[in-house]
Order: C-alpha cells, then structure tokens, then sequence
C-alpha cells in the first residue's frame, strides 16, 4: 500500500534526499555547554504484611534481616540532558525509545557509528534522553505487588526476525556470516549481537505510569519537539493530547500505535511527522499498524490538522529496518527529519 505525500512535502524530501544521498560520517569533537540527569515521576507505595527475611548481600559477609515491609518509590523516569556549545536557542528535543529498549537506542549505534543522539546535538538542539517506566536506569518495581503482571523476555532470534531485519523464521545465525537479512537490508548485521545486549525486559501493564511519567518530564522542561520510536509512538500521541500547549512538535518513527481518536481535535496544531522504513508491504504485521496511523491521521485531519507521513522507499531510501536509527544509512534518515523540523520553524 502506498501513501501520498503532499506534494509540496515530497518535493522538498525528495530534493533533500538526492543532495545527502552521499551522507558523510560525522567526524571532530562534541562540545557540549552543559550535561546532567535527573528522574521524574513515579509515586510512593506502602506494603505490609510481607515475611522478613535474612540476606547474604555479599560472599563471605555477615548475613543481614531485610524487612519489606514499609514504603517503596516506584514507576519514576531516568532522563539524561546535553547542552551543546553551539545552542541554538530552538526548543529541546525530547527522544523516547520503544518496547523492551532505553534510551540507548539513540546513544551509538551497535556497530559503533554516531547515533541520533550525538547527530541533533550536532545541529544545536538541546536533548532530552530517557528510560521509560522499568526500563534502565529507570529502575523497577516489586512484581507481582505492585506490577501485576510478568516481565516479557526476548530471545536473540525475535527482534532480527520482528524488526524486519531478518528473512524471515530461522534467518538469525550466531555467526554474522551465515545471518540472512533482508536483500538490501541497512542494518549493520556485524553489530547485531551486540544490539542483542541493549534488550532489556518489558511489561504490558506500565503504560499508565509510563505515560505519567513523561507528562512530568513535558511540564519539567517544555514547550519542546517530542520524538519517539516504535512503543513510544501512542505514548507520544497521548502526552502530546494531554500538554498540546506544551508538545510543539511530534516526530514518530514508525508509531506503534495511536492517541485517543476521540480527542483527535487536540493534535489539529501540533506538526507531525510519521516516518516508515522498508519491507513493510511484505511483512505480516506492520501494513495494519501502518494503517491504524493512517486512520489516525484522517482523524487529525478531519479535525483541521495536517499530519504528515512518509514512507522512505518512495522518496528514494531504501533498506531500513524497523531500527533506522541504527541502520547504515542513520545520519541519511537524521537529516530528512531534520529538514522537515526545519520547514516547520522549529530550526533557528
């Protein structure tokens, strides 16, 4: 299924795409005004009831009695910040990644290549990266006493197959040489093992708090441009319709899925850019994620909005996975989202 682009919009993307079709590695230091971190959020929960216990926190210790009973901090959001030297004064990015990731999904890439963190630093943006709910550094709470249900795991084999890596069942392989991506495909597969090692366990009971929390992060540090992944794509929706006043900007980088479309209206002033990779046509899911957001944006438009989608292989870029902030081509795809907040305003 293709999309229409505005034609005004795929012209400029199109011409964009053919003068950085050579895109260079970005290459001397990164100078930065300011950096620092802090978390946000969350909420204090008390338990009772529970039996003490006797712990051996350390080998060749003395054992110690942990009693659990008493007030827990929980579902607060880690959130790191880097100033460049070469502010701009143009509003803070906040980037938020998606399922069973943290923040390090925009810090270098696997294969050890600049990611889109270092990248918007570069063009003066001040960015906002951060763990979601339990994710990282975020922390986590006691299961199943205050998180309900399990933590999902993911094998090795599932993302190179689900992120359209892969082709297809089986195609993953422990030794790069013998993996069998995708024809054409823009992952850096020599670094794929090492991508494994940034998967961390996710719940599918946290998106109240997840969503608490970056509205506390909104109302910390915006009015700001938001850009989000996968998973982070509702959550973006959401937060954006709860601080429309605030959320100036939506970047979504293959939504997962969408806002509340009973209160699409809210969204009708705030850009939005939605950004697909390759393969999705043949894959078995995403056509009808891909159409969710579409809908959604018919919903956004009906209510006066202009949400803008596009998917790269029409604008000539092709090959990216569902991680394209990893992909060999990155800094190629940084600088088309880059262009397109600059055509809003939002780049001094």
């Amino acid at each position: 299924m293709k999309t229409q682009l505005p034609h005004r919009l795929f012209n400029w993307l199109a011409l964009s795409c053919a003068l950085l079709s050579a895109c260079s590695t970005p290459s001397g230091s990164l100078a930065l005004k300011d950096m620092g971190s802090f978390h946000v959020g969350g909420r204090e929960v008390e338990l009772s009831g529970k039996p003490i216990k006797e712990v051996l926190f350390s080998q060749g210790g003395v054992p110690a009695k942990v009693d659990p009973n008493g007030v827990y901090q929980v579902e607060q959001m880690y959130v790191q910040y880097f100033v460049p030297a070469n502010e701009k004064g143009q509003l803070p990015l906040l980037m938020w990644h998606g399922g069973g990731l943290s923040g390090v999904t925009y810090e270098t890439t696997p294969d050890g290549r600049e990611g889109w963190l270092n990248y918007f630093i570069r063009q003066g943006w001040t960015v906002y990266n951060s763990d979601a709910v339990e994710r990282g550094r975020s922390g986590w709470a006691m299961y199943p006493e205050i998180t309900k249900t399990d933590p999902v795991f993911l094998t090795k084999e599932n993302p190179f197959e689900r992120f359209r890596i892969g082709n297809g069942p089986g195609s993953y392989n422990r030794d790069p040489a013998k993996m069998k991506p995708l024809p054409g495909n823009q992952f850096p597969t020599e670094g794929y093992d090492n991508f494994t090692k940034q998967v961390v366990p996710r719940w599918t009971s946290t998106d109240e708090p997840t969503i608490a929390a970056y509205i506390a992060l909104v109302d910390k540090v915006c009015p700001c441009v938001v850009l989000v992944h996968s998973q982070g794509g509702p959550f973006g929706y959401k937060v954006a319709q709860a601080r429309p006043d605030k959320v100036k900007a939506l970047v979504l980088v293959e939504p997962a899925g969408v806002g509340d479309i009973s209160q699409a209206a809210k969204l009708k002033d705030i850009p939005s850019l939605s950004i697909y990779g390759d393969y999705i046509a043949s894959d078995a899911r995403w056509p009808t994620i891909r159409a969710n957001n579409i809908k959604f944006h018919d919903a956004i438009r009906a209510a006066g909005g202009k949400p803008d989608l596009v998917n790269l292989p029409e604008i000539g870029i092709q090959g990216n996975s569902h991680m394209m902030m990893m992909d060999r081509n990155n800094q190629q795809i940084a600088q088309v989202i880059q262009q397109w907040l600059s055509n809003k305003g939002f780049v001094r």
